[in-house]
């Protein structure tokens, strides 16, 4: 049994596809069968159930499932383990897209100076995919917003944010000394598609203030949110930090009134895997 042959049948299991499979590994889709037919011939019972459009897991595939990711990352880990010098090596860094673009810049040019011949990767996704990538060891580590379901995983709070209105310029509000929450109620919204956890922070601040926003539109990037507001389309509410780098004036920012919408910006790391001096010292950097 070789590596190559436990790190092919993960990814087809992963993507329950040998098309996708082998699109992402580089490698041709025969020879990615052949791979997988030998491994079961080697075992003696098959590890795929293999259907018209998906390809599922037997038993014995399940098993292999589990013990095959324990092995790769034992070596993983005992191969990072041997190398840590602290100055050398890949920290792969995932963040969910309402945090990625506005606060992992400057962390990651900072970091990049005091460590050169450090890589650092990035992924940028939901926070589901994040978390299973974290405990999967795909990733080092997680920055995301509270609360997340993280079994296994250890998270460490950074810091709270608050979450700021914006509003078209012409918007009726924009001439009101203090805006409330209950200003807004009258008014639609422009939210994230709901696989985006800024989304839950925004309703479930307003559930807890008997206030159930109407929703209008949804979209995938926060860009096109504070966009289709400038057009008039509805009210949002927007982190912070996305406020800091946008310098156009077709939008107005201001602070609710009373208890303010805030959400809890977190790290989120496998303390089952190794951690180099190099991942340390990123975390550290966080803090």
């Amino acid at each position: 049994m070789e590596l190559d042959q436990l790190r092919y049948f993960l990814r087809v299991a992963e993507r329950q596809s040998f098309t996708r499979a082998a699109d992402e590994l580089g490698i041709s889709q025969p020879a990615l069968s052949r791979s997988i037919q030998k491994l079961e011939e080697e075992l003696g019972q098959p590890v795929l159930e293999r259907r018209s459009r998906t390809v599922l897991l037997t038993d014995a595939g399940t098993l292999l499932q589990a013990r095959a990711q324990q092995v790769l990352t034992l070596l993983e880990d005992t191969r990072a383990e041997l190398q840590d010098d602290g100055q050398t090596g890949r920290v792969r860094v995932g963040a969910i897209p309402t945090i990625a673009p506005f606060f992992l810049p400057r962390v990651l040019r900072e970091f990049s100076r005091e460590f050169p011949r450090a890589t650092l990767v990035v992924r940028e996704h939901t926070t589901e995919t994040l978390l299973k990538c974290c405990s999967q060891g795909e990733i080092d580590l997680a920055i995301l917003a509270l609360p997340v379901a993280a079994k296994y995983l250890e998270v460490e709070e950074l810091f709270e944010e608050e979450l700021l209105l914006v509003l078209s310029p012409g918007h009726p509000l924009v001439e009101r000394e203090k805006i409330r929450l209950s200003d807004v109620e009258p008014y639609p919204f422009v939210l994230l598609e709901e696989a985006h956890c800024l989304t839950d922070n925004i309703l479930s601040f307003c559930r807890q203030r008997s206030f159930q926003p109407v929703v209008v539109e949804r979209t995938s990037q926060l860009a096109t949110v504070q966009e289709l507001v400038s057009l008039g389309h509805g009210v949002s509410l927007i982190p912070a930090m996305a406020r800091q780098l946008d310098p156009s004036e077709r939008r107005v920012y201001r602070s609710l009134a009373g208890l303010k919408p805030t959400r809890t910006i977190a790290v989120a790391w496998n303390p089952y895997r190794f951690q180099s001096r190099l991942l340390k010292a990123f975390r550290e950097r966080l803090r």
